[in-house]
């Protein structure tokens, strides 16, 4: 029969290093296992964790099991679980401290590939559409719908208009695969008569580099497209993801 765990035994190494990169540590010793973290969560139950689990590992410093585990990369990173926690435990912010422990060739094949294709593309599209594909695409968009929609003869989607209020991204994939998906907003911000503007560049809304926990990479993609809204002298940068 195996030893029980003395916890006492167990130092994390971890958690230390997390307490002292998270905010205020993250409020993680003041957990008390209610479980009310898990009850929302929609990863519960996959991989055999839970963010209840998850933490108590942590706290037991259980590191290899806790830097092993491809849990981690199932979480949304959605935060619920702050909210509901009594106690405002940062489980997201300590889930991401242990992505960023995994050797980056290991991560999940579909975000690394969607961050590096983004990284690489001056678009910020983790579908790769270039400035002319992306230019064309909301061209040939708005043309049909002017053309077949009575009642929106005088829809825009203006490209890079200087100094408009608002500069407005767009997650990639909808232009790419599902650029009838791009209409509705148009619509909207028509309706309201809000003065804005396409981005030619850093357009791409969504950013896989944070999920990855490339903070190199992610931070590098906000500043690009930060720099893209302060060139063009828009007020504000409307971010639909």
């Amino acid at each position: 029969m195996a030893d029980p765990v003395k916890l006492n035994d167990r130092h994390s190494e971890f958690k230390k290093k997390a307490m002292e990169l998270i905010p205020e540590g993250g409020n993680l010793d003041l957990c008390f296992t209610c479980g009310t973290c898990a009850s929302g969560c929609p990863a519960t139950g996959l991989e055999n964790m839970d963010p209840r689990k998850f933490l108590r590992m942590v706290l037991l410093g259980m590191d290899e099991e806790v830097a092993s585990t491809p849990w981690v990369w199932m979480c949304t990173m959605c935060q619920r679980c702050i909210k509901a926690c009594p106690m405002s435990v940062d489980i997201p912010q300590l889930v991401y401290w242990v992505r960023d422990a995994w050797p980056r060739d290991k991560r999940p094949t579909g975000i690394l590939k969607s961050c590096d294709v983004a990284m690489n593309t001056e678009t910020c599209s983790a579908m790769g559409a270039s400035v002319e594909d992306w230019t064309f695409v909301v061209e040939d968009v708005l043309e049909e719908v002017r053309e077949s929609q009575p009642g929106w003869e005088d829809l825009q989607a203006p490209m890079d208009k200087a100094g408009a209020e608002f500069c407005l991204n767009q997650n990639s994939r909808e232009p790419v695969t599902e650029p009838d998906e791009m209409v509705p907003l148009w619509k909207i911000l028509h309706t309201v008569g809000a003065d804005w503007t396409y981005p030619s560049k850093g357009w791409g809304g969504e950013n896989y580099c944070m999920f990855l926990a490339d903070s190199e990479a992610w931070e590098k993609m906000v500043r690009f497209k930060a720099k893209v809204v302060d060139d063009l002298g828009c007020k504000y940068w409307l971010n639909t993801e």
